[in-house]
C-alpha cells in the first residue's frame, strides 16, 4: 500500500439505476484509486435471517479490480436490518431517553447476545468471501462506532460486575464516590441501582468510562474475527469521529480513541469541516493530529467533504486545498463521502463528488486534477512523518467530569481544547496529542494541558517532574482540581500542580465586566476581558503575567509562569480572550524555544512540515484565505512539487486564494 490512496466511498445498491461501468469510468478519469464499500447495507446482503446475497459486493469487486482500483470492505454491523429488530427487539438500545426505535442507524446495544451472534455471522460470511479477492486491500469494522447511550438493564448487570473488578468492595466505592450524600449509600451488590437517574458526577462519570470501554472492547472484537480471514499486506482499520457540532469539533466524547485503535493496523478517521468563506482548516488539523497520534503513524481518511450541503460546496481551488490538507497532516488516503448523491432518505442532501445528475461538475473537475497530483507526487508525499515538540494533553476523563460540573456559560471540555489548539495552529506550531499516562513526556519540549479537571495523582506528579526536568508546561484553569473519580482533591488548589506552578486558590468566580492587566511587557492584546471562569489566584513563587483588572479582584493573578528546576510552568487562571490566549502561547513557545521563520508567519498563511521516507523534508505552505497572500520563503534550497521549479532562500512565494505550494528540500 505505498502510495498515497484517493478514494470516494461507492454503494452500488443506492444507485436508481445500472451505471457501474460509468462509474468506474469517471472514477479512472479522476485518478480515484480505492473505493470503501459494504458498511451500509447488512439489510441488501442478508435479506431475511439466514438468507444471505452478496451479488453487489461480487459485481463490484470484480469491475474494480478489472479497473485497477483498490477496495476496502466494511464490516456491516452499524444499521440493523428489519428482521432482526422484528424477531429480537431487545437488539435496540435502551437509553437513558427509553427504549429504541427503529429507523435511524446506531441505535442497537452492542452488548445485546443476539445482536452480537448476528452481526458475527454477518462479518464472518462477508470477510470470508472477500478476503482471497485480489480487489481487497483491507478492512473496516462498523462505522464510527460509539456506544449509542446504550444503558439497559443487561448494561448495567455489566456495570455493577464491572465495579466489582475494579473497586473490590462497597465499601471502596462508597467511600471513593462520596455515596452517603443523599443517602445514596449501597450497602448491598444486590441493591446495585440503575445509573440512568443518578445524581452523583463519580458514579455517572465511571459509568461514562465503561461505556467507553463498552467500544473498545466491541471494536476488538470485530477486528479479532476480521483478522482469521485477513491476507497478507491487508489491513483493518476503523474510522473514528468527533464531537459533533455540525461539524467535527473536538475530543469524542464516546469513545477512547487511544485505547480503541490499539487493535487496528491503522487508524481511520472521518473529518468533516467548515467550507467556503469559513474554511480554516483547523479541524482538519485538529483531525489529523489527533489520529496520527493514536497509534503514532501514518493514517486514512476515510470520509471527508466533496460538496455536501450547500454551504459546505467549496469555492474553486478549495477542494485542492483540502486534500493537500489532509496529506500535510500525514494522512496517507483521502476519501470523499461519497462518490454519489443519493437519490432518498435521510441523506438526500449530502451530496457526493457527482451531484444528482451523476455528470461533471466543477468540484468533479477539481477532484480530477487531485488525482492527477497524488499520483504524479506519491513518492514524495506518501509516509510523512512528524517530529513535533509540542503536546496537547487531553483526557475522556476530564471531558465527562465537566459535562457533570458544566462550565457556567455552556462551554464545555472542547471550547478549553480548541481554545488553546487554535492558537496553536494558527501560529503554525505543530502538536500531537497525548493522555495523561503517557509515558513519553520528554519527548516534548511544550505540553499543553487543557482543563485537566479530573486525573490520577500519578499522572500530575510526572508533569511536575517533567517541568523539573527542564519541560514547560501550560495549564489552564480547571486543572489538577478533581481525582481520576472526580473527587475534589482537599489540599489547597491547584493540588499536586501547585509544586511546580508557584501558586494557589480557594475561590473561583463567574466574571462579570473583568478585564486583564499586563505585568509583563510581552503579555499584550487589546482584547483583554475574561470570560466563563476565573480563578483568584496567589503567587507563592511564580511572576504574575496578568492580574485582573476589578475593583474586588484586582488583588488576585489571573495568570503565572513559576520556574521550577530546569523548567516553568505557566498558569491560565481564566478564559481570555482568543487574542490574549494567542500572545501567552506565543510566550510558552519563545520559553520553550520553539519559536523559529515559520511562527514569523500566521494564519491565514499556515505552515506544515515533515520528513517524507527519503529523509527528506516537505514543507506546505497554505492560504486560507480569499484574497491573494505571499511570504518571503525563509529556509534552504527546495523544489516546488508542483510545479517543478526551484526555489531559493528569501525568494518571495506567491500564493492565491485558497492556494499552496508544497516545498521539498
Amino acid at each position: 500500500m505505498n502510495q498515497l490512496r484517493y478514494g470516494v466511498a461507492y454503494y452500488d445498491e443506492y444507485m436508481p439505476h445500472e451505471r457501474l461501468d460509468e462509474d468506474i469510468a469517471m472514477m479512472k478519469a479522476a485518478g480515484i484509486n480505492t473505493v470503501r464499500i459494504a458498511e451500509s447495507t447488512w439489510s441488501t446482503h442478508e435479506p431475511q435471517n439466514g438468507v444471505f446475497d452478496f451479488t453487489s459486493v461480487d459485481r463490484v469487486l470484480d469491475a474494480m479490480h478489472a479497473a485497477g482500483i483498490a477496495v476496502i470492505v466494511g464490516t456491516p454491523t452499524y444499521a440493523v436490518p428489519t428482521w432482526l429488530v422484528k424477531e429480537h427487539p431487545d437488539v435496540l438500545a435502551v437509553t437513558p431517553k427509553g427504549p429504541g426505535k427503529y429507523g435511524a442507524r446506531q441505535i442497537m446495544d452492542i452488548t445485546n447476545p443476539a445482536y452480537l451472534f448476528h452481526a458475527e455471522r454477518i462479518i464472518r460470511k462477508l470477510i470470508s468471501r472477500v478476503c482471497k479477492h485480489p480487489a481487497v486491500i483491507g478492512y473496516q469494522t462498523d462505522n464510527e462506532t460509539k456506544h449509542y447511550d446504550t444503558a439497559g438493564e443487561n448494561v448495567q448487570l455489566l456495570f455493577v460486575k464491572y465495579m466489582r473488578e475494579r473497586f473490590g468492595t462497597l465499601e471502596e466505592i462508597n467511600h471513593r464516590f462520596g455515596l452517603d450524600y443523599w443517602s445514596n449509600r449501597i450497602n448491598s451488590w444486590e441493591d446495585f441501582p440503575s445509573v440512568v437517574g443518578t445524581i452523583n458526577g463519580s458514579l455517572g462519570a465511571e459509568f461514562a468510562r465503561f461505556q467507553r470501554g463498552l467500544v473498545t472492547k466491541f471494536l476488538a472484537w470485530q477486528v479479532a474475527l476480521v483478522n482469521e480471514y485477513k491476507q497478507p499486506g491487508q489491513f483493518v482499520t476503523q474510522n473514528f469521529d468527533f464531537e459533533w457540532r455540525g461539524y467535527s469539533y473536538g475530543v469524542q466524547p464516546s469513545v477512547d480513541h487511544f485505547a480503541a485503535a490499539e487493535a487496528f493496523d491503522i487508524a481511520g478517521v472521518d473529518i468533516y469541516h467548515p467550507s467556503q468563506h469559513e474554511l480554516t482548516g483547523t479541524e482538519i488539523a485538529f483531525g489529523g493530529d489527533m489520529t496520527r497520534s493514536l497509534k503514532r503513524s501514518n493514517y486514512l481518511v476515510l470520509e471527508t467533504q466533496a460538496q455536501a450541503f450547500p454551504h459546505w460546496t467549496p469555492y474553486p481551488g478549495q477542494l485542492r486545498l483540502q486534500a493537500f490538507s489532509h496529506l500535510a497532516s500525514g494522512a496517507n488516503m483521502v476519501a470523499y463521502w461519497h462518490w454519489h448523491s443519493i437519490h432518498n432518505s435521510f441523506e438526500t442532501y449530502w451530496k457526493g463528488l457527482l451531484s444528482h445528475d451523476f455528470k461533471p461538475n466543477p468540484v468533479y473537475n477539481e477532484a480530477i486534477t487531485i488525482g492527477r497530483d497524488f499520483a504524479r507526487l506519491s513518492g514524495s508525499l506518501y509516509g510523512l512523518h512528524k517530529q513535533n515538540k509540542v503536546a496537547v494533553m487531553v483526557s475522556n476523563e476530564a471531558l465527562t467530569a465537566l459535562e457533570w460540573f458544566k462550565l457556567p456559560d455552556g462551554k464545555n471540555y472542547n471550547d478549553v481544547v480548541r481554545w488553546l489548539y487554535d492558537g496553536l495552529y494558527r501560529m503554525n506550531i505543530e502538536c500531537d496529542f497525548i493522555q495523561p499516562g503517557y509515558p513519553g513526556l520528554s519527548e516534548y519540549s511544550l505540553i499543553i494541558v487543557p482543563a485537566l479537571y479530573a486525573v490520577p495523582d500519578e499522572a500530575l506528579e510526572r508533569l511536575n517532574e517533567y517541568v523539573h526536568a527542564g519541560g514547560h508546561v501550560v495549564y489552564s484553569f480547571k486543572s489538577g482540581f478533581a481525582d481520576e473519580v472526580i473527587q475534589v482533591r482537599t489540599t489547597v488548589q491547584p493540588g499536586i500542580i501547585s509544586e511546580a506552578c508557584g501558586i494557589s486558590y480557594s475561590m473561583f468566580v463567574t466574571p462579570h465586566e473583568v478585564r486583564l492587566k499586563s505585568e509583563n511587557a510581552v503579555i499584550r492584546s487589546e482584547d483583554n476581558h475574561v470570560e466563563t471562569w476565573m480563578e483568584l489566584i496567589t503567587p507563592t513563587t511564580a511572576e504574575v503575567l496578568l492580574r485582573y483588572d476589578h475593583p474586588h479582584y484586582g488583588e488576585y493573578a489571573a495568570v503565572t509562569r513559576n520556574r521550577y528546576g530546569q523548567g516553568s510552568a505557566m498558569y491560565i487562571g481564566c478564559m481570555t480572550s482568543r487574542e490574549m490566549a494567542d500572545s501567552l502561547l506565543k510566550a510558552a513557545v519563545q520559553e520553550a524555544g520553539l519559536w523559529g521563520a515559520d511562527q514569523e508567519l500566521a494564519f491565514p498563511l499556515i505552515v506544515r512540515t515533515g520528513i517524507n521516507p527519503q529523509n527528506q523534508t516537505v514543507r506546505y505552505y497554505f492560504n486560507y484565505s480569499d484574497s491573494p497572500q505571499s511570504l518571503v520563503y525563509p529556509h534552504g534550497p527546495a523544489e516546488e512539487l508542483l510545479s517543478g521549479r526551484k526555489v531559493a532562500p528569501k525568494e518571495e512565494l506567491e500564493l492565491s486564494p485558497w492556494g499552496f505550494v508544497i516545498l521539498l528540500a
